[in-house]
C-alpha cells in the first residue's frame, strides 16, 4: 500500500443521532441543512470528507483533518450550527411538527460515536457499512438510489453535494 498521510493520521469514522431518534432529518430540506454545514465547517478548518450518509435520524461521516485535534471541535461546531438552522427550519416550515415536541429539546443527542480508522481495508469497510445504510433501513433498493450520501461518488464517478474522497 502506497504512503498516505490520510491513514497515518486516522479519518475519524463519527455517529450522531436525532435527539430522541427523532425523525428531524426526515424531509430532504433538513439533510441539506447537515449536508451544508458539513461542507462549509471542512472548508474552514481545512478538513476533508471521506464519506458520508445522512439518514431520516442520524448521521454517519469519514472525515479527516490536517492537525490533531479537530475532529472534536469540528463535531460540536457542526451540529451546533446544523441544530440552530434545522430548529428555523422546523419552525417556520413545518410548525406542527415541531409542535409535538419541547421547543428546548435539542435535534441532537448530546453525544456521539466517534474512532480513527487508520487502514485502508477498515476505510472500504465503513464507507460500504455507511452507504448501505438506506438500504438496510429499506428507504432504498441500491446505495446509488439515497441522494443524501457518498455512494454516487464512489460507485458511479457522480457529484454528491461535496467535495469527497480519499486522495
Amino acid at each position: 500500500m502506497p504512503h498516505n498521510k490520510i491513514y497515518e493520521d486516522g479519518v475519524h469514522f463519527t455517529t450522531f443521532s436525532c435527539y430522541g431518534r427523532r425523525r428531524l432529518l426526515n424531509t430532504d430540506q433538513a439533510k441539506r441543512i447537515v449536508l451544508g454545514v458539513l461542507g462549509s465547517q471542512l472548508a474552514a478548518q481545512s478538513g476533508r470528507c471521506v464519506g458520508f450518509v445522512i439518514m431520516p435520524n442520524h448521521v454517519h461521516a469519514l472525515v479527516w483533518f490536517t492537525r490533531q485535534g479537530q475532529s472534536s471541535e469540528f463535531m460540536k461546531v457542526w451540529k451546533q450550527r446544523s441544530s440552530v438552522l434545522i430548529k428555523q427550519y422546523l419552525l417556520r416550515f413545518l410548525p406542527q411538527y415541531a409542535q409535538t415536541f419541547p421547543a428546548d429539546d435539542p435535534v441532537w443527542q448530546r453525544r456521539s460515536y466517534d474512532f480513527n480508522v487508520v487502514t485502508e481495508k477498515k476505510v472500504l469497510e465503513k464507507l460500504e457499512y455507511i452507504h448501505n445504510n438506506p438500504v438496510k433501513a429499506g428507504l432504498v433498493t441500491e446505495p446509488c438510489e439515497w441522494p443524501f450520501s457518498s455512494a454516487r461518488f464512489y460507485l458511479q464517478g457522480k457529484s454528491v453535494g461535496l467535495p469527497v474522497g480519499m486522495q
